[in-house]
């Protein structure tokens, strides 16, 4: 009968997990951490594998798990275990979509800057002297190491031991850190950069599931600059930001 292998790690991923076994369709969710496991519900037909997974690894499980579909439904900017999926699918002949978060349509934004990445970031001039709030994960942090002592930096992450080492390592310190998981109100958005006295954010354009369209309101409301680093361009075989989409596709793969 097989099953969908269905790469997950979000909020959105869960959910979406959740449709997918409640259409009687076997699935398998890979996720990276103990913590993104304890999204997934116990629910009939799904199951969570955690590991990372690597080209030297997914023969084995593909063979294992009897996969017929991939589902990649990962966080905008994990691109690796797309490229790893994109990779499989082509070399076990196995149907590939990609479920992407719809990005957050906007007219220009004034106060919004809006960058290619994180390197084009640091290259310029844009954090000096100013009080910096990070919404952009722990993996980023390391290069603002060099920062620390141009301009004060502050980073907001999710609960987890090493979300945590690596800030410390990166020179932050207790007093400049908070450990808040989404959804995060606007309130709450707006009293962390007011008691902080936040001059300049920068996120990622996460789309609304993570916080992008809250964080433009609230730049907005207390003219404070955001700069949006864009999503990695990835060429994905087939893709779509529709949840009945994606749900067809798995149902049309688990006929086989």
């Amino acid at each position: 009968m097989g099953c969908i292998w269905l790469i997950g790690g979000t909020q959105e991923s869960a959910n979406l997990a959740v449709a997918i076994a409640q259409r009687q369709i076997r699935c398998i969710v890979t996720v990276t951490t103990n913590s993104a496991k304890l999204l997934y519900p116990d629910v009939n037909g799904l199951l969570v594998w955690v590991g990372r997974l690597s080209m030297e690894k997914l023969g084995e499980f593909c063979q294992q798990q009897q996969i017929v579909g991939i589902l990649d439904a990962s966080h905008p900017y994990a691109v690796e275990i797309s490229q790893i999926a994109i990779a499989a699918s082509q070399a076990y002949h196995l149907p590939y979509l990609r479920y992407e978060r719809p990005v957050v349509k906007v007219e220009a934004d004034r106060g919004v800057i809006d960058l290619d990445s994180f390197e084009a970031l640091l290259a310029g001039d844009y954090l000096t002297s100013h009080r910096v709030l990070l919404t952009v994960g722990y993996r980023p942090l390391p290069m603002f190491q060099s920062w620390q002592n141009r301009s004060t930096l502050f980073a907001r992450l999710l609960p987890s031991t090493t979300a945590l080492e690596v800030a410390f390592q990166a020179g932050f310190t207790s007093d400049r850190l908070i450990c808040l998981r989404p959804p995060i109100s606007a309130d709450l958005e707006a009293a962390l950069w007011q008691n902080w006295q936040i001059s300049m954010v920068v996120t990622k354009a996460s789309g609304s599931a993570g916080g992008e369209d809250v964080k433009r309101t609230i730049a907005a409301q207390l003219d404070i600059p955001l700069i949006v680093i864009k999503r990695p361009s990835v060429t994905y075989p087939q893709q779509t930001s529709d949840v009945s989409t994606a749900i067809e596709f798995c149902q049309s793969k688990f006929r086989i």
